[in-house]
């Protein structure tokens, strides 16, 4: 098997290998598709989609996109999210809450193994439309690009000018 090359804090899981085909004059022309998703489970979180001749080829593609598409992702105490986020890419819908210490990843399988290599412990999970993987991988990664920490919130802002305006 080919060595993956990751930093050295980061996991990586394979979350599909499909092997898909293309029709030609010949034939059908076969490939291995991989969807991966790489992460420090401290917040920086990746998906990636390659095609290659090979699985573990295709793999190492997968992983080399994931890494280039890289976010930093919001986590608030206790290791949850700051507020719910709806998020849809094609048919897929995912909704994320935020859960109690100690609830653990409500999730389906990707969206769980997303979310633990992003770093996140208690979490409230459903998807709402289509379970295609790959789009629910990347509906996932858009409710994390969503997240803003509570001091960014647009409620605080206001009460922050008020005082401001106050003193």
């Amino acid at each position: 098997m080919q060595h993956i090359n990751l930093p050295t804090d980061f996991d990586h899981v394979v979350l599909n290998v499909n092997r898909v085909s293309r029709v030609v004059k010949g034939g059908r022309r076969f490939r291995n598709r991989a969807v991966v998703v790489i992460g420090n489970r401290k917040g920086r979180v990746g998906v990636g989609v390659a095609k290659g001749a090979d699985r573990t080829i295709a793999i190492q593609k997968a992983v080399n996109v994931a890494q280039r598409n890289l976010i930093q992702a919001v986590i608030e105490e206790p290791t949850t999210i700051p507020h719910e986020v709806l998020s849809k890419v094609g048919g897929a819908k995912i909704l994320l809450k935020p859960a109690n210490d100690g609830t653990g990843i409500i999730a389906g399988d990707t969206v769980q193994r997303i979310l633990d290599l992003a770093g996140y412990h208690n979490i409230y999970s459903k998807s709402l439309g289509r379970t295609n993987k790959i789009n629910v991988a990347y509906a996932v990664m858009e409710a994390l690009k969503q997240l803003q920490p509570k001091d960014k919130w647009h409620i605080n802002l206001i009460k922050e000018t008020q005082q401001a305006v106050q003193s």
